[in-house]
């Protein structure tokens, strides 16, 4: 029988939910499930405190301690690997399994699908994820994002109800629900039966195309725009807070100054710029547009 290993990190269990109905077409076979475990487990709901605090070496990519991963078998036919963007980088707990030597030699030489559950920003963190991936000697062979369709900025009140609070609710009963769409959840097993016809026949060639031909994935214009520019941005935050946040007072206040910039660039200078952009600057741009979507649906590495 095939061997399938699904390793994932979920702190508020949506993440498990898109990967047990991804499962579904799979129920024939020999499924290995492998929970990242931090040493040092995150809070959920989130804090304030806490929220913020992983951002430097969540962006950086900094490895944490996490429990030795343990596996049923040698080698796997399939690895399923399902990751949360934060920072617009992995996870920390993704980063750190995938910088885990054990894991890493489960990947070498096996085909590789990346399952995403974001709330709508995952571009750079699945190029983080492909390099690692590269590394290790893996091959990816498809990219599955979900995320939160709603507007951006709605979005962000909403995550944010849903993180600081454990509720998957109507925020005062008027904001869309948090996260990915129940719907989006429920049918995500229409990605498993995709990738089930390749697995049967042991050759994932042309499985990213079919994937895409239902039509359930697309990148957002303005996501992408923002994703280009926003990375560096966070990149310089990074560092900045590691170099002068030497105590943790001077950490906490740069922690402050970061967080106060971010909603600021979130709810003043975004809508400006994006407004510009979408006026002047897009139009001119349709078909560079159109190459970077399409670089980003696909599997190579630039």
């Amino acid at each position: 029988m095939k061997k399938i290993l699904v390793v994932s990190f979920s702190q508020s269990g949506q993440l498990h939910q898109i990967v047990d109905n991804f499962l579904i077409p799979f129920k024939d076979f020999d499924i290995d499930k492998v929970e990242v475990k931090p040493i040092k487990p995150f809070p959920f709901p989130w804090d304030t405190t806490s929220f913020y605090d992983v951002m430097p070496e969540t962006v950086l990519e900094e490895p944490i301690a996490i429990e030795n991963p343990v596996f049923k078998y040698d080698d796997y036919d399939l690895i399923i690997f399902a990751y949360q963007p934060w920072y617009l980088s992995p996870s920390m707990p993704a980063t750190a399994i995938l910088k885990n030597e054990a894991f890493r030699n489960k990947l070498k030489g096996t085909p590789v699908i990346t399952l995403i559950g974001a709330r709508n920003m995952w571009l750079n963190a699945q190029e983080s994820v492909k390099i690692m991936l590269a590394d290790a000697g893996a091959n990816l062979v498809a990219n599955i994002p979900l995320v939160d369709k709603t507007h951006n900025l709605i979005s962000v009140i909403t995550i944010v109800y849903w993180l600081s609070t454990g509720k998957k609710d109507r925020k005062w009963g008027v904001f869309p629900f948090p996260g990915v769409a129940q719907q989006e959840i429920d049918e995500s097993y229409l990605f498993g039966e995709k990738v089930l016809e390749k697995f049967k026949d042991n050759n994932f060639e042309g499985l990213q195309e079919n994937i895409l031909s239902l039509n359930k994935i697309k990148i957002n214009t303005n996501i992408l725009f923002i994703e280009s520019r926003a990375k560096k941005l966070f990149n310089i935050w990074a560092k900045t807070i590691k170099k002068k946040g030497t105590t943790p007072g001077k950490r906490a206040l740069w922690l402050k100054i970061y967080r106060t910039y971010l909603y600021f660039a979130l709810f003043v200078v975004s809508p400006i710029v994006l407004t510009i952009y979408t006026v002047i600057f897009r139009p001119l741009s349709t078909r560079s547009i159109q190459k970077k979507k399409a670089y980003f649906c696909a599997l190579k590495l630039r």
